[in-house]
């Protein structure tokens, strides 16, 4: 673990909110230094878990905070998964609350104090996102969700859920922000694991993130591991974070596909696999492959346009 040089920062503690920030970067570039910058100077700790970027960004966010005690970073040698980046991450903190955040998120201002009244409020809320949002404004999915179960996975994969407006409880979409932005706290099944603020004990009773994932589904085995424990999940509307969804993982899409797909697989056997028939489960799987090869196929397919029109040029 390196710690950045002593804060020169005359800021008192008691400021600073009882937070411990743990961001997992891998080659985000200046989005690390952006996001780092939005928060800074209202939690008790950052802790940033590189997983063997790169890329510039370590160096780019040492020299933009070359003075701050409170920014903790643990540089793997290999590029770990982010469960397990979660996890180190997670070790290495010290505060009663723990928010993960993405490289390439930048939360609004008050976003975090917001929050942190929202799990402060009830002894029984273990866990509380917010809004992601668009460089264009529109809300991003994940961040209010239903658990994709293999029937409400189906009807989204069948279409069904069109017919969600006659029969809801039978056809249900899981994709909660296509939905009317509710106007106050709701329960929710599972938020994003881009932007969640969780309680230290409730993270501590499902001991952690789940390492099995590398990329992908871990953060809905997260949230199902708190409902199980009786832990409530809340999102709260009028916290805003901005998003620019995809910054790690755009220069490897195959690769983060299949990672994508297997995370869906072991999440469905974890989970559901001797609640549902059989059938409607190798219709799930059968799907998730299929929807593996058709992501194949369409990257391939550009790829080869690219370097086509390359040779033309």
């Amino acid at each position: 673990m390196i710690t950045l040089q002593k804060d020169s920062s005359n800021q008192c503690d008691d400021a600073r909110l009882p937070v411990s920030v743990i961001i997992v970067n891998y080659n985000a570039g200046s989005f690390l230094t952006a996001c780092v910058s939005a928060i800074a100077g209202e939690v008790e700790e950052i802790v940033i878990v590189d997983n063997a970027s790169t890329d510039a960004s370590i160096t780019t966010l040492a020299s933009r905070f070359p003075a701050q005690s409170r920014i903790k970073l643990i540089q793997n040698t290999a590029n770990l998964g982010f469960a397990a980046a979660c996890n180190i991450g997670f070790r290495a903190s010290t505060a009663p609350y723990i928010l993960f955040l993405n490289p390439d998120c930048e939360p609004q201002k008050q976003s975090l104090q917001r929050m942190l009244s929202v799990l402060e409020s009830d002894p029984g809320f273990g866990m509380v996102g917010g809004q992601l949002i668009n460089p264009d404004g529109t809300e991003q999915g994940g961040a209010r969700r239903d658990i994709p179960t293999p029937w409400r996975a189906f009807v989204r994969a069948s279409g069904l859920y069109r017919l969600e407006k006659f029969w809801p409880k039978l056809f249900p979409d899981f994709h909660l922000h296509k939905k009317p932005l509710p106007d106050k706290l709701v329960e929710v099944e599972a938020t994003s694991g881009a932007m969640m603020l969780v309680r230290r004990e409730a993270l501590e009773a499902v001991d952690g993130w789940d390492e099995g994932y590398f990329l992908h589904c871990e953060d809905l085995d997260l949230c199902m591991r708190f409902r199980q424990k009786g832990w409530k999940i809340l999102f709260a509307p009028d916290v805003q974070v901005l998003h620019y969804k995809g910054v790690c993982s755009q220069p490897r899409p195959i690769f983060v596909a299949w990672h994508k797909h297997r995370g869906m697989m072991l999440f469905y056997r974890k989970f559901f696999h001797d609640q549902y028939p059989r059938v409607l489960m190798w219709l799930i799987f059968g799907g998730v492959w299929m929807r593996f090869a058709a992501v194949v196929t369409f990257h391939s397919i550009s790829y080869l346009g690219s370097l086509a029109r390359l040779r033309r040029g």
